[in-house]
């Protein structure tokens, strides 16, 4: 656990409440009142999925077991506070998108899902991923592997599906569909190698490769690979890297 992190995450409520005491009583008992990020993520959640099927009490306590039985989920959400604060200039605290980004709790969601997805707890895995596509506006199969430090900006929109891999320091925004050609079975939907960037509204699909630090315009329809370092852009995608 990142002690600093959460300790400058506490300090932010604490100017958060200051500037306004109306809304003391939410951030204290979502953020003020847990004892670490994993909680206090977990109470964010639960205050936003919770249905007829579980309630925000039951889901905070199932998905703070899920966070704990994987590892590695407590170092993914620090890394995804830390990118989004790194690389989008409207985000100028760690708490924001905690608090206010349906990217990050999107996310956050598919995090619990995948962890049970690959304890072959695929019918709840399927509920969350359910939920943070009614509630969060984001459609990511549990399967899907997604490394920490990813940032799906404004989310609305984005579908990734079941064999996507996305590794670090990859920027997606909104519209953004990594899907299959229909056509596939197995190994079906895109790689998204680090530090690629996916601007909105773009359709990536099949089983191809988004090299490291490549970029797809916005509104582009990518059906091949795209090669380390390229820029690519139109219907279809082509490579306009020098283009003035």
């Amino acid at each position: 656990m990142d002690r600093e992190l959460w300790k400058t995450i506490k300090e932010e409520i604490d100017l958060r409440i200051d500037a306004e005491p109306s809304l003391g009583p939410f951030l204290h008992s979502l953020i003020s009142s847990q004892a670490d990020l994993l909680a206090a993520v977990a109470s964010i959640l639960s205050s936003k999925l919770h249905s007829d099927a579980l309630s925000a009490t039951d889901i905070k306590k199932f998905i703070l077991e899920v966070y704990t039985d994987c590892e590695h989920i407590e170092s993914a959400l620090e890394q995804d506070l830390i990118f989004f604060k790194a690389n989008d200039p409207a985000c100028d605290y760690l708490s924001t998108p905690l608090l206010f980004y349906k990217g990050f709790l999107g996310l956050a969601t598919h995090r619990a899902a995948n962890c049970l997805w690959n304890n072959d707890r695929h019918t709840m895995a399927l509920f969350f991923q359910n939920r943070a596509s009614e509630v969060f506006g984001i459609d990511i199969h549990p399967a899907a592997t997604i490394a920490g430090g990813v940032m799906l900006d404004h989310a609305t929109g984005i579908v990734i599906g079941q064999t996507c891999n996305i590794e670090t320091e990859v920027s997606i925004f909104q519209g953004v569909t990594l899907g299959g050609t229909g056509n596939e079975s197995g190994k079906r939907h895109p790689d998204v190698k680090q530090g690629a960037t996916i601007y909105a509204s773009s359709t990536v699909l099949g089983n191809i490769e988004i090299g490291e630090g490549s970029t797809i315009a916005a509104g582009s329809l990518v059906l091949k690979s795209v090669k380390p370092g390229l820029t690519v852009a139109g219907i279809p995608a082509k490579d306009v890297t020098n283009s003035n």
